[in-house]
Order: structure tokens, then sequence, then C-alpha cells
């Protein structure tokens, strides 16, 4: 079986993929097997170089104690102290992760926030009372010291070096963050609102005119993106410090079966921007798999590879980013699992899988359109510089034989292989649950 690839038919351009820092950075941070960890994800050679770093700036539960959050680690500390002033010697571990990240080959660095700083909001905690469940945890009067406040951070590590590229100021506002993580509700026009001001008070500030807003990251591709993208999209001022429009890409299960049409909702998404907004990309910065239990196996693997395909193929996406790289609870959240209890870690199929992807996708890769005869293959192509780079995903029993355009690096993932090279194939057997890459130069011994 042949597969067919039309560089005539090119597509987005692609960014990268990355990873978040929170909350497992302000842990691993402070152990001695940090840099090795560091090196696992963003090091070309001894790690699967994702290329973006996602910094959360913190709103200070871990300082103060405040609210209904068991898990420790998804209590943060925050640069702003009650006096007013900066501490940015607080968050050190992560902020060690962040710039130990780019020193190993990440490219860029995204600071997202989850809840503005507990001094700036309605009832001093980084996550709403049930009793008022419905509504921002921000007063609009606080706006103005929660934009400075962002701005001031990012402009403190602009000043180190650190390439920041992206500030996003509101992360997942449909939900109604009452407990276990610091979290704030904004409806569609309170988000739009506040990002205007963000956009409005950037271009005051000379040291900071490379940076970007992302935004809103609303948490499922089902419900108001369309809403949210519409307010975030409003204002000029807005527009002008926006390169995309970034979201998560959850998709929790619904009682009903036409709400449990991924493929679907993605189109969907994908015709609205396509009409509305046809030159403004999308970036998928959040995912991870909702399902309780470690899972280390294909099994999740598959899941993950899934989500990818449809996220790039479907919604056109132009990066794509886990939400944690390392995971200490019993789910399946992470790329790599650590114990609280010693140093030791466990690397997941997932980590690899998502190598198969990462490692060998260059940055700046343009998607062109390939298929085989074969529907149950799920084939991805990227062009670069005159390479090509293929993924192939099979996720059924069976086993399948493809054959290539050109003579290629091959790289498979199943349960018994790991990112395992081989060089020179033609042709190649798809081993049952598996994630494929394959490497060659276009044009070169085509057939």
């Amino acid at each position: 079986m042949k597969i067919n690839i039309d560089y005539t038919r090119q597509y987005q351009t692609f960014e990268g993929f990355g990873v978040s820092g929170a909350w497992w950075a302000q842990l691993v941070g402070g152990r001695n097997n940090r840099d090795v960890i560091s090196k696992l994800l963003f090091d070309r050679k001894e790690g699967i170089a994702l290329t973006a770093y996602r910094y959360n700036i913190g709103a200070g539960s871990k300082d103060s104690g405040n609210g209904n959050i068991d898990n420790p680690l998804r209590r943060t500390e925050s640069f702003l102290t009650d006096n007013g002033e900066y501490d940015f010697s607080k968050d050190s571990n992560a902020v060690y992760m962040m710039k130990q990240a780019i020193r190993d080959g990440a490219k860029e660095i995204v600071l997202f926030v989850n809840s503005p700083p507990e001094q700036m909001t309605k009832n001093g905690k980084s996550h709403l009372d049930p009793k008022n469940a419905f509504r921002t945890n921000l007063d609009r009067k606080n706006y103005p010291a929660f934009v400075k406040y962002c701005l001031d951070v990012t402009e403190h590590f602009v000043s180190e070096g650190l390439p920041v590229k992206y500030l996003s100021p509101v992360n997942e506002p449909v939900w109604i963050w009452t407990g276990g993580q610091e979290g704030c509700h904004y409806s569609p026009r309170q988000a739009g609102s506040l990002m205007k001001l963000f956009a409005e008070e950037l271009e005051k500030r000379p040291a900071l005119r490379d940076i970007k807003l992302a935004g809103v990251e609303a948490g499922d591709i089902r419900w108001f993106n369309k809403s949210y993208t519409r307010e975030l999209l409003r204002y000029p001022q807005t527009r002008k410090r926006l390169d995309g429009v970034d979201l998560h890409s959850y998709f929790l299960h619904a009682p009903f079966p036409f709400l449990n049409n991924r493929p679907a909702f993605l189109r969907r998404f994908r015709r609205y921007m396509d009409r509305h907004y046809p030159d403004m990309p999308i970036r998928m910065s959040e995912w991870c798999h909702m399902q309780g239990g470690r899972d280390s196996s294909m099994s999740s693997a598959l899941v993950m590879a899934k989500v990818m395909w449809e996220d790039i193929n479907l919604l056109g996406v132009s990066s794509w980013q886990h939400w944690i790289a390392l995971s200490e609870v019993d789910y399946c959240d992470g790329l790599i699992y650590i114990n609280l209890d010693d140093e030791s870690y466990e690397i997941t199929k997932r980590y690899y899988v998502t190598g198969n992807f990462s490692k060998y996708i260059p940055y700046g890769a343009r998607r062109v359109h390939a298929d085989c005869a074969d529907s149950e293959l799920l084939i991805t192509a990227f062009n670069k510089d005159k390479k090509t780079v293929l993924t192939v995903i099979n996720g059924t029993e069976k086993t399948k034989k493809i054959e290539l355009p050109a003579r290629s690096l091959f790289v498979v993932t199943d349960e018994a292989r790991s990112l395992e090279e081989y060089e020179n194939v033609s042709e190649a057997e798809i081993a049952p649950r598996s994630v494929n890459t394959f490497v060659f130069a276009e044009g070169e011994d085509e057939k």
C-alpha cells in the first residue's frame, strides 16, 4: 500500500510542541535529578526536543494557605508581597526549571495565569466561593492592578534574557473554580475587556514590544469557544497583540451521543474560524488524558496520538502543548510519573509517542497533504527545507504494510519499542497499536 504526498496542497505552518511546568516544577526544581528531567523533555539528543515551556504565574495560595486546595503542589507562590512589593526570589524551583528548559533547547516561554494574585481577588482566595460560583473573582476596579502585575513579571523575565513570547492572563474562564486548584471565572465579555486592557498597556511598554498575548484558553472544544473568540477578537487593540487564538482540547464524555462526536466539533470550529477570521491561527495550548489511574502503556498513548492527529489535521492547529510533563498522582496526566517519597521516575509511552512528533517535525515546518488507501491509518505529513516528516498511527490490532515515497529513517514506538530507529527503509511493516515516524528528503529516490 502506497503513501501519497501532495506537496502542492499546503496547510498550516507548525511551531512545535510544548508542555506546562504546573505544578511539578515546584518539586522537581529542588531535586538532584532536575537537570536529567529537563534534558528528557527539551534536549534533542537525550530527550524529545519540546520547544515551548509554559510557566504558571502563581496567585499565592501557597504563601497564604487560603482556599480549598488539598494537593500542596497545586498551591503556588506569588511574586507579589502583602506590602505591594515584588520578591522575585519566590517560586525558585519552578523558575529554575523554566530557565533550564531554555538551556536544554526550548525556544519559547509562555507565561500563563490561572488566578490573579489573592491580594486582588474579591474573596482573598485564588478560587471562588461556592455561593458566588458564577461570578468572576476579579473586581473590575482591580483590572489595572492585575495588568500591571502581569506585565511587571513579564518584564522581569524578559530583562533576564528569557525568550518570553506569549503572556496568557486568562485560563479556562468558562469553568466555575471553587477549589482543587487556583482558577478564575470570566464571562466572554469580561475576558474580552480584560484582554483589551492588557493589549493597551503592552503598547506603553517598549521593553515588551515583542510580547504577544495568548488566550483565552477555553477548556473544552464544545463549549463557548465561539463566544470567547468573538470577544477576544472584537477589539483592534487586542488583535494587534495576537498572532493566534489559544484553546484547550479537552473533550469530556457527555450523556448524549451527538455531543461526543469530537471530529465534528473540530471541523465546525475550523469552518467558523475560516469564515470569520481566516488569517488567525489556532493553537492547542493544553491537553491531557482525563482518565483516572496511572497508565504507562500504549493504551493511553494511542488516545493521545489520535487527539494530536485530529487537532493537527482537522482543527489545523499551529502548535500543540501538553498540560503537565510530570505527574505525581494516580491519573493519566503526565508524560513521566514521579514519586513523592524518592527521586525515582517512570517514563510512559505517552512520552515516547510525543517524541515521534516533537523530535522529528522541524520548528516552522509546513503541513502538506498525505493519504493512503487504508482509512484505519492516521497520517500526517510536514515539509521543510526539502525534508519530509511523515507520522503514521496504527490504532488497530492488525499489522499494516506501506510503501514509502523515498528511502527513510523509520522510527517506531509500540508496546515493545520506544523511538527505535531504522535506517534506509523504503517499505515498512506498521505494527499493531503503534505510532511511526518517517523522515526522508523530498524528491530523493522517489518511486
